[in-house]
């Protein structure tokens, strides 16, 4: 039996956890959803990915309004994926931020994947109309790193190197020790590569572990409540991805083609991984990044509609 496209058997409603992991950090996780973090100051509050439309994120809010009557002045993009950025007007926030490079990234493919990844997921797109037209713009960029202060309060703004995107950035609460890793970090949940940098991604995952976080909230999954659990996200996410380019490049080396490696890598990986969250939505996405790096494509193609389409018949087709 064909599968069906990327997450479109995906429709069960999740369970949301808004779990308190400090006065000041709080994670909105749902069963390997994308998560959002909330981090609030005395005189404001930060959110970290906003969910994929407006009407998602009124749930982000009013949760938000349980703990804290301050008002949401920041919105932090960890990257740039539709899933993770189109409910950012819900908050009427002042500030929009986001690393350069990830700004390049929505000039460069920002429409395609807007329409990529609502074809992508049905559930998480079902009130699609909420999106006001165009693409979320940050309003202020950064190279490297920024700090934003909430009010007795600072926030680091990080980027520690390419991974799940060139543009990936992480939330850093020094004193607290508690990590917002995007999706560079996913725990029990499948990583998401079809933009990655698999060489580089596991070198960035070793400068995230010198953080020594005792908390963290990655991208997919629980939140991460000791530094023991810490160490199982960083090091789940590192196999994964270790495994899955190692299978791949021994294919290309032996000169298989995509749609042979893919089987191979597949059978490989799913003993391993498969009851990880979407692992069959990620792993033709994943496959055929992989197979790019390692036939030379540096950057990541941009993915749209009609190459998930191609793609998908291509490798899960009879």
């Amino acid at each position: 039996m064909t599968k069906q496209f990327a997450s479109h058997a995906d429709m069960d409603d999740k369970v949301v956890s808004f779990d308190k992991l400090s006065d000041n950090a709080y994670a909105y996780t749902a069963e390997g959803d994308p998560n959002t973090g909330i981090i609030i100051g005395d005189d404001a509050v930060m959110v970290i990915d906003t969910q994929a439309t407006p009407v998602m994120a009124q749930d982000v809010i009013r949760r938000i309004r349980e703990v804290t009557d301050k008002p949401v002045k920041y919105i932090l993009l960890s990257h740039y994926h539709a899933v993770r950025v189109f409910g950012a007007s819900a908050y009427n926030a002042q500030e929009i931020l986001a690393s350069r490079d990830t700004y390049d990234l929505i000039v460069e493919r920002g429409e395609q994947d807007k329409a990529s990844e609502i074809a992508r997921f049905p559930r998480l797109f079902r009130n699609v109309e909420s999106i006001p037209p165009g693409l979320t713009w940050p309003t202020i960029t950064f190279d490297g790193e920024m700090t934003v202060n909430l009010g007795n309060l600072e926030v680091q703004i990080m980027q520690v190197g390419r991974g799940h995107t060139k543009g990936d950035t992480i939330a850093w609460l020094p004193e607290q020790k508690i990590l917002f890793a995007g999706d560079l970090v996913e725990y029990q949940s499948t990583p998401y590569a079809g933009d990655c940098y698999f060489r580089e991604w596991p070198h960035t995952l070793d400068t995230l572990a010198e953080f020594d976080a005792e908390k963290m909230v990655p991208g997919r999954g629980p939140s991460l409540t000791s530094a023991d659990e810490v160490r199982k996200g960083l090091a789940g996410t590192r196999a994964f991805l270790t495994d899955l380019y190692s299978c791949v490049n021994n294919g290309v080396a032996e000169g298989k083609d995509l749609k042979a490696i893919y089987r191979e890598t597949y059978d490989f990986m799913k003993p391993r991984y498969a009851k990880w969250v979407i692992f069959d939505h990620c792993m033709p996405f994943d496959v055929s990044r992989a197979y790019d790096e390692a036939t030379g494509y540096e950057d990541p193609r941009i993915w749209t509609a009609e190459r998930d389409i191609e793609m998908w018949k291509q490798l899960e087709g009879n």
